[in-house]
C-alpha cells in the first residue's frame, strides 16, 4: 500500500521535503550567528565602556584604522579646540525622529597632531545650507574624555568629496578627509564627547550605544529549527493519511463489487 510514494507526485513532495529540511537548518543557524554576534558586540561594548580611559594616542596616530576591539573604547585627550575649522555632519538624528547636525571640533594636542571630537548634536535652522547655530567650544586648554570611535565611510568603503556640499558641512567623520582640510596630521577615528558636559546640555551629546538588548535573532534560530523538525513529521501524516483514504476507498470499491454480485449470485 505503499507504491503511492514512488509516483510523480509524491516524489515532488519528497524532493521539496530534502530542500526544505538543509535550508531551514542553514537559516537556524545564520539566526544563531547573528545572535552570537549581537552578544559578542555587547559584551565588548560594555567592557570597552567600563574601561579606565586611555590616552587616545596611545590607541591610535594619523593613518591608523581604529579596529573592531578598541570600538567605543573609553579614551581622553588634552589640547585646544580648533574652532575657526568646526565642522558639521548633515543629516543626524536624535531620538530617532528629529533632524539635524552633529558638531565636529577639531582638538589641537599639544605636539600639532589633531583629534577629531564630536561633541554633540545641534538642530537644524530654517536654511539647511547654512551653518546651524553651535554653542562655542571651551577656550583655551581642555581635557575631554569620549568614546573612541572609527572613521566613516560610505557604502563601498570611500569618502565622498567635500565639493558640492555647502560650507564647513560633511556627510561623514573621517580623519584622512579632515586631515586634507586642516592642513595638519589627525589621529585616526575620531573621539564621541561624554566629558565635560556641555552648559545647558547643548550640543547634545550623542547616547550610548545600546549593549542591553539581544534582540530576536536566537528567538528565529529556534523558530527555524521547529519548521524543520515539522516537515519530517508532516511528511509521515500525509503519508499514513494518503494510506488510510487509499485502505477505505478500496474498502468501498470492495463492498461494492460484492454488493453487486450477489443478484447475480441468487
Amino acid at each position: 500500500m505503499y507504491r503511492f510514494v514512488l509516483t510523480r507526485q509524491w516524489l515532488g513532495l519528497h524532493l521539496l521535503a530534502l530542500v526544505l529540511i538543509p535550508s531551514m537548518i542553514q537559516l537556524g543557524f545564520w539566526q544563531f550567528h547573528r545572535h552570537e554576534h549581537r552578544v559578542a558586540q555587547n559584551e565588548l561594548i560594555a567592557r570597552n565602556l567600563a574601561a579606565k580611559p586611555a590616552p587616545m594616542t596611545e590607541l591610535t596616530s594619523p593613518g591608523h584604522e581604529v579596529p573592531r576591539a578598541d570600538f567605543w573604547r573609553a579614551v581622553s585627550a588634552t589640547g585646544t579646540y580648533d574652532t575657526a575649522h568646526e565642522v558639521v555632519v548633515r543629516m543626524r538624528t536624535s531620538n530617532g525622529d528629529k533632524v539635524g547636525f552633529q558638531v565636529v571640533t577639531p582638538l589641537v594636542l599639544g605636539d600639532g597632531r589633531v583629534v577629531l571630537v564630536n561633541r554633540g548634536w545641534v538642530p537644524g535652522g530654517g536654511d539647511p545650507t547654512a551653518f546651524p547655530p553651535v554653542p562655542a567650544a571651551p577656550s583655551g586648554e581642555v581635557t575631554v574624555t569620549g568614546r573612541l570611535k572609527a572613521d566613516e565611510v560610505n557604502g563601498d568603503g570611500g569618502i565622498r568629496d567635500r565639493k558640492g556640499l555647502p560650507d564647513r558641512q560633511v556627510m561623514l567623520i573621517n580623519s584622512a578627509q579632515q586631515a586634507k582640510y586642516l592642513g595638519r596630521p589627525v589621529l585616526g577615528g575620531y573621539l564621541e564627547l561624554t566629558a565635560p558636559v556641555p552648559p545647558g546640555g547643548s550640543p547634545e551629546p550623542v547616547a550610548e550605544p545600546d549593549h542591553d538588548s539581544i534582540g530576536p535573532h536566537m528567538a528565529y534560530a529556534v523558530q527555524w529549527w521547529l519548521f524543520t523538525a515539522a516537515v519530517p513529521v508532516g511528511w509521515v501524516i500525509l503519508v499514513r493519511r494518503e494510506k488510510r483514504d487509499r485502505e477505505e476507498a478500496a474498502a468501498k470499491a470492495a463492498a461494492a463489487e460484492g454488493a453487486e454480485a450477489e443478484p447475480a449470485t441468487a
